[in-house]
């Protein structure tokens, strides 16, 4: 099925560069003011809609308010067309509700680039929205222990057996769900940024805004949400009470120790991740160097077997010669047994290492087993449920 497309423009112009780019792409609706689109957002309920800022009557800011207030029209991504490309304005688009931003002139693989990835967002949003639906009506965990401080522990309890940053997220998920809070969360993961939403699709510009403000201040406010970082982990909250001083003071006391945990966790995952990927290293340079000597190992004992047999022969070949008796054929026959009492001796050292080397390697398996069980979850671990802990 076609893409439906709302492009809400004042410009003609405009209009027919849309047409141009996403002709054969989708299929387009055109109005010329915020109103027009408005109407045409509730007849047709397009999968997209591109909507200029600056228009007379309605500006972008405002239709784009109206169309998140709108119960029919508050799911459609909306992105903003525009020539202005400072941060703060695509903060302000944000703040009105826009899913992305994209500045003039753009071109049309951009244009199309984006409309697929919004268009993807709002189809993976849709089936998952459900899904979250159905979990928070059987998910309702029994929150009867104590508050804040019995629901921390319990997640600490929990992220110590997550082994994925999919598992960890969850467990963050289950923790703010109750507070009625969406939260978008960015885990920085070997500096990769990995984005997760309760709701399943994170859109490009929250995933800009986080990755924008990842090394700003501990506390980003603006409207009524608020980023807070870590060096491994940020999270954005999308409706921050920041009109009432008493709960906003509350939560900014309660985050950090959840993202303190959560920091520390992927910089374990990350440790563990690079122990075993240097145990395996350092196993599979000893494997190499063990096939290298067992490689070898045969040639040299023939070699010494050869060395011994053919001072045999010479020793007999002088008796019969009659040469025994001369001190300077005895010097070098002694030299010659003294070479061969050496080879000898480096192939038992050799021998005594290859066994050590063996040994090596059969404590290399075994802890290598040990960090894979460490590093992935197992069906059997039990999590202290909710209902278990009863601090106050």
């Amino acid at each position: 099925m076609s893409k439906l497309v709302l492009a809400i423009d004042d410009d003609k112009y405009i209009h027919h560069v849309i047409e141009e780019s996403l002709s054969g792409f989708c299929t387009l609706i055109h109005a010329k003011n915020g109103d027009e689109g408005l109407r045409q957002a509730l007849k047709y309920n397009p999968d997209i809609i591109l909507l200029d800022i600056e228009m007379p009557g309605k500006t972008g800011f405002e239709v784009c308010n109206e169309l998140k207030a709108n119960p029919q029209t508050k799911d459609i991504p909306v992105m903003f067309l525009s020539g202005k490309s400072d941060l703060p304005d695509r903060v302000k688009g944000y703040n009105a509700g826009a899913a992305d931003y994209i500045v003039k002139p753009f071109n049309a693989e951009e244009l199309m680039a984006r409309i697929r990835v919004l268009y993807q967002y709002r189809q993976h949003s849709k089936k998952l929205k459900s899904d979250v639906e159905r979990a928070q009506i059987t998910a309702e965990i029994a929150m009867t222990d104590s508050g804040d401080m019995g629901r921390i522990m319990r997640y600490v309890g929990q992220s110590y057996h997550a082994h994925d940053i999919k598992a960890l997220s969850e467990h963050m998920f289950e923790f703010f769900n109750p507070m009625e809070l969406d939260v978008v969360l960015a885990f920085w993961y070997q500096d990769v940024g990995v984005f997760c939403s309760a709701e399943g699709g994170v859109c490009p510009l929250e995933q800009e805004l986080l990755e924008k403000h990842r090394d700003a201040n501990r506390f980003v406010d603006f409207s009524h949400r608020t980023i807070i970082n870590y060096p491994k982990v940020s999270m954005l909250v999308k409706n921050m009470p920041l009109d009432d001083a008493q709960l906003y003071g509350r939560y900014k006391d309660l985050f950090p120790h959840i993202l303190e945990v959560t920091n520390a966790k992927v910089q374990d995952m990350e440790n563990n991740e690079r122990a075993l990927t240097q145990a395996q290293q350092i196993g599979n340079a000893f494997n190499d160097l063990s096939d290298q000597m067992y490689l070898n190992s045969d040639s040299r004992e023939h070699a010494v077997e050869k060395l011994a047999a053919q001072l045999d022969e010479l020793n007999k070949s002088i008796e019969q010669s009659g040469l025994s008796g001369s001190d300077e054929v005895a010097f070098h026959l002694q030299q010659l047994k003294q070479t061969q009492l050496l080879f000898s001796s480096l192939n038992e050292d050799l021998s005594f290492i290859k066994y050590q080397l063996k040994h090596i390697i059969e404590s290399r398996s075994s802890l290598l087993a040990s960090l894979q069980k460490m590093a992935e979850p197992s069906d059997t671990e039990d999590v202290t449920s909710q209902t278990d802990i009863e601090l106050f």
